[in-house]
């Protein structure tokens, strides 16, 4: 994933890259990412497995740019994340060749920096005034951009002051935060029975009790995974759920659910983990199929995790209201 680009092309901030070019980067990430699932690896996990004798791992975090403290969001999430664990590094904070020369540093001679995406869609001024003229509607086109960035670790002589790495969450917090995202949420969410599940037709959550578990957090990343799929409720986001098991689209739904429980987690310090590995198979099977399936998964997962993040901290700030008042 690592490329080396010119100090002139870095200038420029990347570029709308042409077809060929973008199918290539589409390639190149899908590619990784089957790679590190055929090894067993889950991307959306790993970074927190150290090695043995590893010391000095990141903590549990999503990825952010160092100077505007940022997070980074879908399949940029993966990717840095990737670079993390296989370089070992300590600290999730990213940032540009010119971000580190602003921030009073350098990025250390001879490091390579991690090519990290933007994909986005304009509508050209052409197309406007058709649609203008004509009445109807106008067509964007679809463009994605290269960006360089390197991590602090990769970096000497910043200021200090930049985005320092959020404190790990105390164990004793993460019972009372997670039961606050649970309840800020919205979602009927139901206690009880020996599976845990989503019904889309009737929009309900339900998870088994906290003695089924052997160790409470997986009550809470169990709670976390099945809360992104009721994002996809069509009063929510719509992802266009359907109920039953089995299948292409039901493969792909888990798989965002999977990598939007890892993103929560992570934002709200705790160590993700993987639920449904059993899914391997057909989630390598869809990767293989489409080269944009990690992206359109990894950027759903993303805004999953930001609708239920967005809703405990709105909660959370008007709890703080009452008490102020």
């Amino acid at each position: 994933m690592r490329q080396t680009r010119s100090r002139r092309a870095d200038r420029k901030g990347g570029g709308t890259k042409p077809p060929a070019d973008r199918a290539s980067l589409y390639d190149e990430v899908t590619g990784r990412i089957i790679g590190e699932l055929e090894a067993g690896r889950f991307p959306w996990v790993q970074p927190w497995g150290r090695r043995d004798g590893e010391t000095g791992a990141a903590a549990p975090g999503l990825p952010r740019n160092a100077t505007t403290g940022r997070s980074y969001s879908g399949v940029n999430i993966l990717i840095l994340w990737g670079e993390v664990i296989e370089r070992g590094w300590p600290s999730q904070a990213w940032l540009t060749f010119r971000q580190a020369l602003a921030a009073g540093g350098n990025v250390i001679k001879g490091e390579r920096g991690t090519t990290v995406v933007y994909a986005d869609r304009f509508t050209p001024e052409a197309e406007k005034q058709r649609a203008r003229e004509s009445g109807g509607d106008a067509k964007s086109i679809a463009f994605l951009k290269r960006f360089t960035v390197f991590n602090v670790a990769q970096c000497e002589g910043l200021r200090p002051g930049l985005a320092a790495d959020p404190a790990p969450l105390p164990a004793c917090e993460i019972v009372p935060v997670a039961e606050a995202v649970i309840a800020a949420s919205g979602v009927d969410f139901r206690i009880g029975g020996d599976k845990a599940f989503y019904v889309p037709s009737e929009d309900f959550v339900q998870v088994p009790p906290q003695p089924a578990f052997f160790d409470q957090i997986n009550y809470y990343r169990t709670a976390l995974h099945e809360l992104t799929h009721a994002t996809g409720h069509s009063a929510r986001l719509d992802r266009k759920l359907m109920n039953g098991l089995g299948g292409k689209d039901y493969a792909r739904e888990e798989l965002v659910a999977e990598m939007g429980s890892a993103f929560l987690c992570a934002a709200l310090g705790i160590e993700p983990t993987v639920r449904h590995a059993d899914y391997l198979a057909s989630w390598l099977g869809v990767l293989r199929e489409d080269n944009r399936a990690i992206f359109r998964a990894a950027g759903q997962a993303s805004r999953a995790a930001d609708w239920l993040l967005t809703r405990y901290a709105d909660a959370a700030t008007i709890d703080e209201g009452r008490a102020a008042a």
